[in-house]
């Protein structure tokens, strides 16, 4: 019963960030001239194909997805690349795009479909740069523990096209930014980094994030650094005078629907935020907490209940395992709450990949650690290897989705059920 009211709880949450149903409302007016789509993200394929559905009027473009995430469409090109690592499809697609932006008039629109990912798959290296120098930094970066913050705002000083520069290129066109939010307080700067709308950050930003986590970069990334010559369009800048940007779908959107299926079965939710950010395990200790409140206080509610939460936590990789955040979450709440009786709990991502692995997450229930054991895998061995997922292989607690080709970041739950200890 748990076990398929946590699945429940997050198909309702991924459901609610389909394109199908929440893009269609935000489509602006067809324009006197042309009409370009462009995107990025592992949502930006389904959203072309639920655009193309709903739009009255000829349109073209081109559209760039990770690996495995696409959709048919009928005028808008597909290209698929890959993420989180940058490679050459990503690098040629970003270019293009950007042509297609290139030389429009002020009749024209341009509609930009931004998801999460869209970072990694719109890579065009700023002058002077390779793309084997993007390819090391995002490397070091992902397993450095920085935040999203963090990443794309190095990813924005590293490209031609992010941080407001798609626009600015596009001027005078109309640049109408759909956008679902993976990021954490749906900032439209940092989602996707933002191609089209004004960027806060600067390259001293960019050089003191290198240096706060010891990422030691190529010759030609310190001298782009450094000259710093190049600034990204900030607030105010005349070219982003006809962007605009409209979120379509967010993390607290995808919760809130699974608050509605949660008290359909009889729970009370407590939505403890659509942000949290921290390293996974230590985000997992403080939940864990919360948790054993509720089973043995009845705070902040009454059991039955579930905690639910959304954000983007980051991993320290140290050890040699796989998994990704939500795996090294779970896992870390597996070891806090040492198979307490009544308390069962997923952890997955909405876009049904759980960083670079075959599963969207995971799923916890109070004898996972035994049934681990009984394979021979130790917890909190694998939790200092980094090996979410061979815990959750042993445990057969591995949630396989697929692409859901939608994305509004990481999703938790955790169920508080009665029981005669609590």
């Amino acid at each position: 019963m748990s076990g398929h009211l946590l699945r429940a709880m997050f198909d309702a949450a991924v459901e609610s960030a389909q394109p199908r149903t929440c893009l269609p409302p935000y489509l602006p007016p067809m324009p006197k001239g042309r009409t370009i789509v462009i995107g990025a993200g592992k949502a930006s394929a389904s959203m072309a194909q639920s655009l193309e559905a709903a739009w009255k009027g000829p349109l073209e473009g081109l559209v760039v997805t990770r690996y495995g995430h696409g959709a048919p469409c009928r005028d808008i090109e597909i290209v698929e690349a890959a993420h989180p690592v940058p490679d050459l499809a990503g690098r040629q697609a970003a270019g293009r795009i950007l042509e297609l932006v290139r030389g429009l008039g002020p009749d024209d629109l341009v509609i930009f479909l931004a998801s999460g990912g869209g970072s990694a798959l719109l890579t065009l290296p700023a002058p002077g740069l390779e793309l084997e120098d993007k390819q090391t930094v995002s490397t070091a970066l992902l397993r450095s523990g920085a935040n999203i913050f963090e990443m794309n705002c190095v990813r924005k000083h590293l490209s031609a096209i992010k941080g407001g520069r798609l626009a600015a290129v596009a001027y005078p066109a109309r640049v109408v930014t759909l956008a679902i939010s993976d990021v954490p307080g749906d900032d439209p700067a940092v989602i996707a980094s933002g191609p089209t709308v004004a960027d806060p950050t600067t390259f001293s930003d960019a050089r003191a994030i290198l240096q706060k986590y010891g990422i030691g970069a190529s010759s030609a990334v310190t001298a782009l650094l450094k000259a710093a010559d190049t600034e990204t369009p900030k607030l105010g800048d005349p070219r982003l005078a006809n962007s605009e940007t409209f979120l379509i779908a967010t993390p607290q959107m995808a919760l809130e629907a699974a608050a509605t299926t949660a008290r359909a079965a009889g729970y009370m939710p407590v939505i403890l935020g659509d942000s949290i950010e921290g390293e996974a395990r230590h985000v997992a200790m403080v939940h864990a907490g919360i948790a054993r409140q509720i089973a043995v206080h009845g705070q902040p509610a009454l059991a039955p209940a579930v905690l639910l939460s959304g954000g983007e936590t980051t991993v320290t990789v140290r050890g040699k395992g796989r998994g990704g955040r939500n795996a090294e979450f779970l896992l870390a709440l597996a070891v806090a709450l040492a198979g307490r009786p009544g308390i069962h709990a997923i952890a997955a991502d909405t876009d049904g990949i759980d960083g670079t692995e075959n599963n969207a997450g995971c799923i916890l229930f109070p004898d996972s650690i035994a049934r681990a054991a009984a394979e021979g895998a130790n917890a909190k061995q694998l939790l200092e290897d980094n090996d979410g997922y061979g815990f959750f292989a042993a445990a057969d607690g591995l949630i396989v989705s697929g692409p859901t080709l939608t994305n509004v970041n990481d999703f938790r739950a955790i169920l508080i059920n009665r029981t005669d200890s609590s």
